[in-house]
């Protein structure tokens, strides 16, 4: 069945029908994909053999090429963009040999029966953005320690306590200690109970303040109130900001931190 914009489906279709359409697909630089039931033979920097099974094969137009099982999200065999094929079908099988002849690697798909063939013209510009995890953005504060406000300096990161570990340690512009516990994500009241546990640990002389701060990039219900009744404070940040900190601290050149 053919669908605007060029595209193909064929369900339970021949072997060479099924062949006919992944000539086309991989021709026209399509998105292809096929399943049925197939073996695997490779050769290259190692040799393997996948006997026959199930398998979702997809063929993509960068030349890449993935065999999926029904099971686990990694392909058991692959190779990289770039690759050729080369498609044959006889009366028992249809093969598809994907190929890299600089690398002297040879996957070869052997079909001996075809559930479905998809040829889709697929189209993505989308911008991929990988948000910061709880990490990141304990780097990212401490590369521009500014992220969390002006003049704070970071001592250490990590510190064991015996409740766990603290995020960042380090003394505000008028030289107070100050803790900091992160969360990626809305940060709860279990989060400020946790900053507390850091804080009774920490906080045992009465003749030197300690601040408390908590960094999510938004409060749970509840949360707020119970930072205010232990005297600690909060920053907004998010992951987004942080990564796009992060980006800049890997676009400057290696003499900026020598300056």
């Amino acid at each position: 069945m053919e669908h605007p914009r060029r595209q193909i489906v064929l369900e339970n279709p021949s072997l060479r029908e099924a062949g006919k359409a992944v000539k086309i697909g991989i021709s026209r630089h399509r998105t292809v994909i096929i399943a049925g039931v197939c073996r695997v033979d490779y050769e290259g920097r190692a040799s393997s053999k996948l006997e026959p099974g199930e398998r979702v094969v997809l063929f993509k137009p960068d030349g890449s090429a993935l065999v999926h099982r029904p099971k686990d999200y990694s392909p058991v065999n692959w190779q990289p963009a770039g690759s050729l094929f080369r498609t044959t079908v006889n009366e028992d099988a249809l093969i598809v040999r994907i190929y890299r002849r600089k690398e002297h690697e040879t996957m070869e798909v052997t079909f001996t029966d075809v559930t479905l063939v998809a040829v889709l013209d697929l189209v993505d510009a989308g911008e991929f953005s990988l948000y910061a995890s709880e990490k990141d953005m304990q780097e990212a504060i401490l590369y521009r320690p500014e992220l969390l406000e002006e003049g704070f300096r970071p001592v250490t990161k990590e510190m064991p306590v015996d409740p766990g570990f603290i995020d960042i340690i380090g003394v505000d512009k008028e030289n107070r200690l100050t803790v900091v516990e992160i969360k990626r994500v809305k940060a709860s009241k279990d989060a400020v109970n946790q900053l507390k546990k850091y804080m009774d640990v920490i906080d045992m002389d009465e003749d030197r303040p300690v601040r408390a701060i908590l960094v999510a990039p938004d409060l749970a219900k509840g949360a707020e109130r119970l930072l205010k009744s232990y005297g600690y404070e909060y920053r907004q940040l998010s992951p987004q900001t942080c990564s796009e900190a992060l980006k800049e601290k890997k676009g400057r050149p290696l003499t900026a931190f020598f300056q």
